[in-house]
Formats: C-alpha cells, structure tokens, sequence
C-alpha cells in the first residue's frame, strides 16, 4: 500500500495557495498605479520644461443662455446717463442672449479608476488514490511426434510451462485549483477626493 500521507507532504502548499495571493497581491499594486498614471496622463499637460510642473488641463464650453434684460422698460436718457447708445440696447425683449464661457478641470468630468481586490477565494482540492496493480501470465508449449518403422515405436515428447507474476502499487493524483477574484471600484482616496473638491471650486464662467 502507497503512503499517501507521505505523497500529501510533497505538496507545495506556497504555490498552490501562496501564488494566487501573490498575484492577487500584484494586481492589486498594478491597479494603484494605474490610478496614478491615469491622473497624471489625462489630467495635466506636460510641459516642454521638465523643471516646470505640468499644467491643469482644462475643458472649455461656450455657450447661449437667456438672462434678464436689465434695461427693459429703460427710456433713452436713462440709457445716456448709463453711458449706452439707445439705439444699440434692447429695452423691449424681458429676455436677452449672453454668451456664457466655462472652464472645467477636465479630471473633475472622468470616473478615475480606483479598482479594489475585494475578495480573493482559492479552492484546492487533491485526490490521491492508492492502487494495487498484480497481473499473472501463464503459457505452456508442448511438441510431441509419433512414427512407426518395421514395428519399431518412435516416440518424441517435449512440454514447457512459464508463470510470470507481476505485483505492485501506484498513485493516481488529480489536483483542481479554483481562483476567484473579486473586484470592486473603490471609493476615491480622502487626499484625492479633498483635490477634486478643489478642482471644482476652480471652476470659472463668465458670462
């Protein structure tokens, strides 16, 4: 009989488990500094000067939007004692178009990845089974002749047997390793969050 417990020892353990920790551990980190490289390639503007630190980028929006006519109803010595041309001022339309122009932080309008490893599962299962193998073979050859000559009797016989027997034992091993990985879009960092905050309050319209 195999010892099977000898066979379970010769198990490396480090790699079966400790590998997908590993790994684990190694996306973990490569994600990290995926959000770093995201901000820094997408949020900023290198500068030609390498002793300089590279700009904001920012997102400009023009646009129409209606605001009250603050001279509607005016009459035209109101209008000169304002320092305006009567004839260049609408005082009729309670609604007139201004052009609105806004810059906006562009990391202040992107998800910035924040990836997590929430949960790692590994199951590894090894079967070891023990099996006992004999086989037996057996073969026998036999030759005989037989001849008659002026009453004389020839009688030739030969026979052989040969039994061979084979015994042993052997281990069947089967190993299934199941990983499963979840991850998750991590809240962003206090520091982080505290700089987009900023960002925002950054955010410029004139109008």
């Amino acid at each position: 009989m195999s010892n099977l417990v000898s066979e379970l020892n010769s198990l490396d353990f480090n790699v079966y488990v400790g590998g997908p920790l590993q790994a684990a551990i190694e996306a973990q980190t490569s994600a990290s500094m995926a959000t770093v490289d995201f901000i820094k390639e997408v949020g900023f503007e290198k500068d030609s000067d390498d002793s300089e630190p590279d700009a904001l980028r920012y997102v400009d929006f023009n646009y129409k939007k209606s605001v009250p006519n603050p001279h509607v109803g005016k009459t035209a010595a109101q209008l000169t004692a304002e320092g305006l041309v009567p004839g260049d001022v609408d005082t009729t339309n309670p609604f007139i178009k201004s052009n609105v122009a806004i810059k906006v932080p562009f990391l202040t309008m992107l998800t910035i990845p924040a990836l997590r490893i929430d949960e790692v599962n590994i199951e590894f299962n090894a079967k070891l089974n023990s099996v006992e193998t004999k086989s037996t073979s057996s073969q026998f050859s036999a030759s005989a002749e037989l001849g008659i000559k002026y009453w004389f009797v020839k009688f030739k016989a030969s026979a052989s047997y040969k039994k061979s027997t084979y015994q042993g034992s052997k281990v069947e091993k089967t190993y299934n390793l199941g990983v499963r990985v979840k991850a998750v879009n991590d809240e962003l960092p206090e520091g982080l969050n505290r700089i987009l905050g900023m960002l925002e309050d950054s955010i410029a319209t004139v109008g």
